[in-house]
């Protein structure tokens, strides 16, 4: 199943000879310095040019915002226009263990987001390294479309491609230090976050 679902994912992404759609959007840059709840950027951080050739995305976003009483979360978006030119999304999911990270606990929370209809499935991993543990909240989004599982999101690429003649996507992902041990707590605060930012990231979103 799998290696037909890559024969079709080859065929319409690099078959079709109609030149791709790619609708404008704003650059992640003019993301908000502020979200509700007391949100508030406290650093912008630096992607360094190496690690941008390895995720070859076509527009990066990688912050620290904090909270009053709610501490801080690092706040991370890739941004690909196409991904007929062999360009994708790298899933945390394969990276984080490359990068020395023991996933401990993994799930996906349904998110009830102020203003939207249904919630959003999105993953949850608790992640140890050391003496160090995080909690990294991830997600895909695309064309009004929140997909949590890589092979659904391998799935609607296809589809996508074929329906509308595109293959921009954007991973999204949330990081909240839980080396205290309160991993619920973290949690708490990265899933706050993610009921902030949200609504405000639709325009920058495919």
């Amino acid at each position: 199943m799998i290696t037909a679902l890559l024969v079709v994912q080859a065929a319409a992404l690099y078959g079709l000879s109609r030149k791709e759609i790619t609708p404008p959007k704003p650059p992640l840059r003019e993301v908000a310095d502020k979200f509700p709840g007391g949100w508030v950027k406290v650093q912008e951080g630096v992607v360094e040019q190496e690690v941008r050739d390895v995720l070859q995305a076509d527009d990066l976003l990688n912050r620290t915002y904090a909270a009053p009483g709610k501490g801080a979360v690092n706040f991370f978006i890739a941004a690909f226009e196409t991904q007929r030119d062999g360009k994708a999304p790298h899933s945390p999911k394969n990276c984080l263990p490359g990068a020395g990270w023991m996933p401990l606990i993994f799930d996906r929370p349904e998110v009830t987001i102020p203003g939207e209809a249904a919630p959003i499935s999105i993953n949850r991993y608790v992640i140890q390294k050391g003496s160090s543990q995080s909690i990294v909240l991830y997600w895909y989004q695309a064309h009004n479309r929140v997909v949590a599982s890589e092979y659904a999101a391998k799935i609607y690429l296809v589809l996508d491609a074929i329906r509308y003649n595109r293959s921009d996507t954007a991973l999204v992902r949330v990081v909240a230090d839980a080396s205290d041990g309160n991993t619920e707590e973290a949690t708490r605060r990265a899933l706050d976050f993610v009921r902030a930012s949200y609504p405000q990231l639709k325009p920058f979103m495919p």
